[in-house]
């Protein structure tokens, strides 16, 4: 099969009508979606109708919920009349003068009417769990909207500090939120961001590209140490944001902590998509992605094996793969990680809330119109999984109190977004989220399906504690395969808790490791029992890396044998750099 199939524009229809209608209707829903934001208008009142119906038939619930909230008006009421030294669970109401009356108040009504409203959207007889969760995430994103704390008239630290500066905080604040605002409508990474530059400051771990296509560089690193473990580390990221969150600044560079450890690494920089990589799917990165550096691998540390880790989407693109080659008897892969990666997405968290046919329609219109998906319109939706820490804190600091936070090496690589091809991220959707294709048998690579059992390498997974992208108990669902599997649990979320290098305060993991033979353990079990750990759990991957590989080497060359006519750059290469 030639490598450039899966990227070629799929043959369009002769029937010139149905294209016509079918472009209409892409217009249509495109335009539709530029006004709502991405979000199906339809959808949600079909989830809100769903709701308040079954609502309106369930006098029971309804006598229920008017008993429920009588009774905790009640509490409350006593509560702000007779405070307290207790701290409310809630951190948006830590701080002491949301103890004192009127404020208390305030603070103690909304938390009634969060409660109020989360009893309202759940077990209402005859709303299926994804209409309930929908419908609560869409409660809690009005109510964290609403909250006191949002208000400054409301908020006693915003009054208390307006009153100590004269005012200035406001002054700051509205000078903050201008510099924002012109930063966003310049496309521009937000302010302190320029303070890290790729090949500068982050992304600095010696190493040369060492093979380019159209789709990936690949990036070797140049060893430190005079012997090297025999089994090279071949590193796949996720191509929705760029490769060096693993290569960050020299303290926590994963990638410079395995070269360092003896390690020969090889990392994947995807291309950043623009409309003429509209054609490109699932099966072009697959192959002019992981297959194609593992084929570069192969001639530079030739007859070895090659530990494959891949992170969040790169992580399932390495599942895919490794089911492919253990159908055709590819044994190259000497052992699989995962970091916060998923194979089953029944369980996928929030995001799911996002994934229906008519979102998904809506997506695809939109990236019709433009080739790509904008890697703005991604960063938005995960803001929103999680708004009070990356929406309403950020207001509440940076425009009310006039307080700026520190910029920092991950806040720049986050606001370093890449797009997605139109064709990928259609696929990616419908496959994977919407039809669960992969964990169900149905995934296919080259005309027929893979699944999980042609897996059959030691596996080393990581999942984190409060991840919003991939939530641990999806990643846990590794647990099902028959293969050798040791899973780390580890404090943090979606990206700081991968980024965890040895002396970062107050990290912690618990590990275990499950032989192919033993029995399926529930997560909650898993992690009731499962021993816990203080610190990194870099050393613990490292010690089992090693336990899998077969001895100390000389270190290899750096790229292949016999150059190429056309030099490549030294690491970070020149894709990384793509706006």
């Amino acid at each position: 099969m030639s490598m450039t199939t899966p990227c070629t524009p799929p043959t369009p229809d002769p029937d010139a009508w149905q294209n016509w209608v079918n472009e209409l209707d892409r217009h249509a829903q495109a335009t539709v979606g530029q006004i709502t934001g991405g979000i199906s208008p339809v959808q949600a009142a079909l989830v809100y109708l769903d709701w308040l119906g079954h609502l309106g038939t369930a006098p029971g619930k309804q006598l229920d919920l008017m008993k429920r909230f009588i009774e905790d008006a009640q509490a409350t009421t006593e509560r702000v009349l007779s405070p307290e030294d207790e701290v409310p669970a809630d951190k948006r109401f830590k701080s002491e003068g949301w103890r004192r009356f009127p404020f208390n108040a305030w603070a103690e009504g909304f938390l009634l009417m969060q409660r109020a409203w989360d009893r309202a959207t759940h077990d209402v007889p005859g709303v299926g769990h994804k209409t309930e969760e929908t419908a609560t995430f869409a409660a809690r994103q009005w109510l964290d909207m609403m909250s006191p704390s949002n208000l400054p008239w409301l908020n006693p630290e915003v009054l208390q500090a307006t009153a100590k500066e004269g005012g200035m905080n406001l002054v700051r604040g509205g000078q903050n939120w201008f510099d924002d605002w012109q930063h966003l409508v310049r496309g521009l990474p937000p302010s302190g961001a320029e303070q890290y530059e790729v090949g500068r400051n982050v992304a600095i771990t010696p190493g040369k590209v060492v093979m380019r296509n159209d789709l990936i560089e690949l990036i070797q690193y140049s060893p430190t140490t005079d012997k090297v473990h025999a089994e090279p580390i071949l590193i796949v990221p996720a191509w929705i944001m760029k490769y060096y969150i693993l290569d960050l600044q020299p303290q926590n560079s994963l990638v410079k902590y395995l070269v360092d450890q003896g390690h020969t690494v090889f990392m994947i920089s995807w291309k950043n998509p623009t409309a003429d990589d509209r054609d490109k799917g699932m099966d072009c990165y697959r192959e002019l992605g992981v297959m194609a550096a593992l084929d570069t691998i192969n001639r530079i540390v030739p007859d070895r094996k090659v530990h494959g880790v891949g992170y969040c989407l790169g992580g399932t693109m390495l599942m895919i793969a490794a089911a492919a080659m253990g159908r055709a008897h590819d044994d190259r892969l000497a052992t699989m990680t995962l970091f916060a990666a998923q194979g089953d997405f029944t369980e996928a968290g929030e995001l799911l809330l996002f994934i229906n046919d008519s979102e998904v329609s809506l997506i695809e219109a939109m990236m019709a119109e433009e080739g790509v998906l904008k890697g703005s319109q991604m960063a938005g939706t995960f803001q929103l999984l999680h708004s009070n820490d990356l929406i309403w804190s950020r207001v509440l600091k940076e425009y009310m109190l006039g307080q700026r936070g520190e910029p920092n090496d991950l806040m720049a690589w986050n606001a370093d977004t890449t797009r997605m091809p139109y064709r990928m991220h259609s696929e990616y959707l419908r496959k994977l989220f919407l039809h669960n294709d992969l964990a169900s048998g149905r995934y296919e690579v080259d005309g027929s399906p893979v699944w999980f059992t042609d897996i059959r390498m030691p596996a080393f997974a990581v999942g984190t504690v409060t991840d919003h992208v991939a939530p641990w108990k999806s990643v846990y669902k590794l647990h099902l395969l028959p293969i050798d599997l040791t899973f780390v649990l580890t404090s943090g979320g979606h990206n700081a808790g991968i980024v965890s290098e040895p002396g970062h305060p107050r990290r912690h993991y618990q590990i275990h490791h499950r032989p192919a033979d033993e029995h399926y353990v529930d997560p909650d079990t898993w992690q009731a029992t499962a021993p816990r750990v203080e610190g990194s759990w870099w050393p613990a991957w490292q010690t089992w890396l090693v336990e899998h590989s077969s001895g100390l080497v000389a270190p290899p060359r750096m790229g292949l044998p016999g150059g190429r006519k056309k030099a490549l750059p030294d690491a970070p290469g020149d894709y990384v750099r793509v706006p």
